[in-house]
């Protein structure tokens, strides 16, 4: 199916894409970085609305959301495509596909609705590949399931235009961002972006009052440094210390097969720096087993949530607005 981009103006013969901060401006006949919206005609033509490449029902700690209903379980979708071009992809089979990815299913907003009923999910999220892909259809998709009583949440590389995160005002629940280092090299030479734009969008997102959490990959000698680390926290902890922060390990993939796995001593390291900055919940991603898959509590440091893997095992709190710690009365930035 074919529609009109929900977001973009028209040029003299070209037409400007708003819907992330790319901002294309697209000659006739032409698409944008993201490889999905054409400019047909002085239309901006979104190629890829409904076409699914993934879907799974998978716990919500996989997101990864370690704060936000904790042990829920969340139907995921993604497509293909995306307007990164990272060499460290680790979804890059879909992230650098396109429309004659083989394993593409065409789909309707009201047959996520169904398959959320079906497979008794709890919410849906928007992952694998960027969301901004298919901005139109995660709407679509995402007013009616929201409208059914599900939660609705992001997993992006936060490259989304205050355009549209406007458009999910009132949908969106909420959103791990991915902040790839902290930076611009980084973002220049990697990922062919601006580091700048995503931090607006945190930042805008969290004043719009969406859950935010964080992950951090972290790769040895490219984002590594901890005057670096020191940076991303302290920027972080002046947008509130309350936001959750995955510190995660990076495995070798696609074109950065050069790398070494990220030492776990590199991911511990990265934790104490922020907790010496204040940041309240700090996790250890890509590490099965590690104490800093655990939530505990801030301000005494009792265990809250005990978890292995993506897996739940216990979930300690008194159940109020916001939840509170049980040994202390802490109130937590919990989403129960």
């Amino acid at each position: 199916m074919i529609v009109r981009s929900y977001l973009y103006e028209k040029l003299d013969g070209e037409v400007r894409c708003k819907t992330c901060w790319h901002r294309c401006v697209i000659k006739e006949g032409k698409t944008g970085i993201c490889r999905v919206r054409k400019n047909e005609g002085g239309e901006l033509l979104v190629l890829n609305y409904g076409m699914a490449s993934s879907i799974a029902l998978d716990p919500i700690e996989k997101k990864p959301l370690n704060n936000f209903k904790p042990g829920s379980k969340v139907l995921s979708f993604g497509s293909v495509s995306c307007n990164f071009r990272c060499k460290h992809c680790q979804n890059f089979e879909i992230a650098f596909a396109d429309l004659n990815y083989p394993y593409l299913r065409e789909i309707e907003p009201d047959t996520v609705l169904r398959m959320c009923i079906e497979r008794k999910a709890d919410g849906v999220a928007w992952t694998y590949n960027e969301p901004a892909i298919w901005h139109e259809f995660a709407f679509d998709s995402s007013k009616l399931v929201k409208e059914s009583g599900y939660y609705v949440v992001y997993v992006t590389n936060g490259y989304m235009t205050p355009e549209a995160v406007d458009q999910f005002e009132g949908i969106l629940d909420a959103a791990n961002v991915d902040v790839k280092a902290f930076r611009e090299d980084f973002y220049r030479r990697i990922c062919h972006a601006k580091l700048e734009h995503v931090l607006e969008t945190v930042e805008y997102l969290y004043r719009k009052g969406v859950f935010i959490e964080l992950t951090y990959l972290i790769i040895p000698g490219e984002n590594d440094d901890k005057e670096e680390l020191r940076d991303f926290c302290r920027w972080v902890a002046e947008l509130s210390p309350k936001i959750p922060v995955h510190f995660s390990r990076f495995h070798p993939d696609f074109k950065m097969l050069d790398k070494p796995p990220t030492p776990v001593e590199t991911i511990e390291e990265a934790i104490e720096i922020a907790k010496k900055e204040g940041i309240e919940y700090v996790y250890a991603g890509n590490v099965w087993g590690h104490k800093y898959e655990n939530t505990y509590c801030p301000n005494c440091g009792e265990l809250l949530i005990e978890r292995e893997g993506f897996y739940v095992y216990n979930i300690n709190l008194i159940k109020d607005e916001p939840p509170k710690c049980p040994n202390c009365g802490y109130a937590q930035n919990i989403i129960l």
